[in-house]
């Protein structure tokens, strides 16, 4: 055998170990239910041990008692004067009347004479040598004691004088060890059975209260089994409601399963969307550089190709060319910028805080939207009071730039946007709205989402890379504020929620912020 076959469950090896090892090896079932048996055997078996001896003892005591009584009475004395009338064990067994079986004398005359009798069913037999010598080593000076006579068995003995006439009386034990054996051997066959009852009662109980933790074992291999590695994956694996009690301790076990397995399968979902939006955002990107790129290279070779052949007229050729080649580069750097500003609002960088007046933000904002969507209506809901944030002013117009043109671009002509500035619970809001068509439903939960395209968007005319929002997003979280947005057909409002900063009281005047950078 290898030292890996010896190895356990866990890849060390158990040999040395003995039953350790082989502890180990067993079943969590075997384990309790032997636990258990063994607790309770030892218990009845010990328990039994302590009863047999007692009721021994006191059986013992009750012979003693007895051969003590009937000593007493025998005829060896004289009741009045207890003067010795018998001089023989045979003489005094057989003057007395009502002796149990088995009854033993042992007498020693003044003389020095030793006699011993016993009486058996109504016949009295003189003692052999061997068994008077077994006798007579009883020391008589002694408490009571236990002799065993070859041929009669075990006698408890008690010790007499009287005058210069001692003894021993006995009677056998030959009942008592009857008694004891049929209650060992009552104890025995009842431990016994009841050891079964128990062993059969604990495998179903222990085995019915491990179910559930099989049953989480089972789920948790076949979820193991499943390919997570890679495609569309979801787990439906789950530890049933009946075996999920939360109620028990295993229970437990099988409910806090089922909830990693839910968010497991939640992550595994967000991941499998996350790079369905990655593939689409890497092909969208791929066609907004493609474009480009193959604009500036056919530019740039048919510059080349007019500059080698000499063609009349190259400079105001080559000049239009390098101007369509700055074209597509420029257009080429702000998808980069975007994807760059995304990345540096996750470090935490790219933030120059100062004082900023939303209220004049958002006028600015709308006469450039204005000037940008004539077809569209646009109005401004302020205030006369200047509502003071501090923030990046060139991120947070940027954010409200973004709105005005995501109003502008995804409504149809003739819409209604709205611009409003309030103060609300200590917050600045700036809200941008609009009575177009509203967001598809489909789309309104990942609208700000990165990666994320329009396209099924209200009447969405034009592709994008879906980094507008998402940015907007960013550069509000950068700023510990909140850019939501509510939607439903005719009405649709981006909200945008900033910590308002009061001006300074004593002068009116807004307060200073340094800025700070990245």
């Amino acid at each position: 055998m290898t030292r890996a076959d010896r190895a356990g469950d866990d890849g060390v090896d158990d040999s040395h170990r003995g039953p350790r090892g082989l502890w180990r090896r067993w079943s969590l079932q075997t384990r309790l239910m032997l636990t258990v048996v063994s607790i309770v055997a030892l218990t009845l078996v010990a328990s039994a041990v302590g009863l047999s001896t007692t009721i021994g003892t006191v059986l013992i005591g009750t012979v003693e008692s007895n051969v003590r009584t009937l000593t007493v009475g025998l005829q060896l004395f004289d009741n009045d004067s207890y003067v010795l009338r018998a001089r023989t064990a045979d003489e005094a067994i057989l003057g007395t009347r009502g002796l149990p079986d088995g009854y033993t004398l042992l007498v020693q005359s003044p003389t020095g004479q030793t006699t011993a009798a016993t009486y058996d069913e109504g016949v009295i037999r003189s003692l052999s040598p061997r068994q008077l010598a077994e006798l007579a080593t009883v020391d008589t000076s002694m408490a009571p004691a236990t002799v065993e006579l070859s041929g009669l068995g075990a006698y408890r003995v008690v010790s007499f004088s009287a005058g210069d006439v001692s003894g021993l009386a006995g009677l056998p034990l030959a009942q008592v060890d009857s008694t004891v054996a049929r209650l060992v051997t009552t104890i025995a066959v009842v431990t016994a059975g009841g050891l079964l009852l128990l062993s059969a009662a604990i495998a179903v109980v222990i085995r019915r209260s491990l179910r559930p933790l099989r049953v989480v074992a089972d789920t948790a291999s076949r979820v193991a089994s499943l390919p997570l590695a890679q495609g569309a994956v979801s787990i439906t694996e789950r530890v049933p409601r009946e075996e999920a009690d939360d109620h028990d301790e295993i229970g437990q076990v099988g409910a806090a399963l089922n909830t990693l397995l839910d968010h497991v399968d939640a992550s595994l979902v967000a991941r499998q969307r996350n790079e369905e939006r990655m593939r689409s955002f890497v092909a969208d990107a791929s066609h907004e550089l493609r474009t480009p790129l193959a604009s500036i290279r056919g530019y740039s070779e048919l510059s080349l190709r007019a500059m080698r052949q000499g063609v009349p007229g190259v400079e105001e050729t080559t000049t239009s060319a390098l101007e369509r080649i700055q074209a597509q580069s420029l257009r080429m750097t702000s998808l980069v910028e975007d994807l760059l500003l995304l990345a540096r609002l996750d470090e935490g960088q790219e933030l120059v805080y100062g004082t900023i007046d939303l209220t004049a933000l958002a006028v600015d904002c709308v006469a450039d939207a204005r000037a940008a969507g004539q077809d569209h209506e646009w109005r401004l809901d302020v205030g006369d009071e200047p509502v003071v944030v501090a923030g990046d002013a060139t991120r947070i117009t940027q954010v409200v730039a973004n709105l005005l043109a995501n109003a502008r671009v995804h409504t149809p002509a003739g819409t209604t946007v709205t611009t409003s500035v309030r103060l609300d619970a200590g917050n600045a809001v700036l809200t941008v709205h609009d009575d177009g068509p509203g967001i598809d439903p489909a789309l309104a939960d990942e609208i700000f989402e990165r990666f994320s395209r329009a396209d099924r968007s209200r009447a969405r005319q034009t592709g994008g890379t879906g980094l507008g929002l998402s940015i907007a997003r960013a550069i509000v979280a950068a700023h510990g504020g909140t850019l939501t947005v509510r939607s439903e057909p005719g009405s649709t409002a981006f909200e945008l929620r900033l910590t308002a900063r009061p001006a300074d009281p004593a002068t009116g005047a807004e307060p200073d912020v340094e800025p700070t950078g990245p």
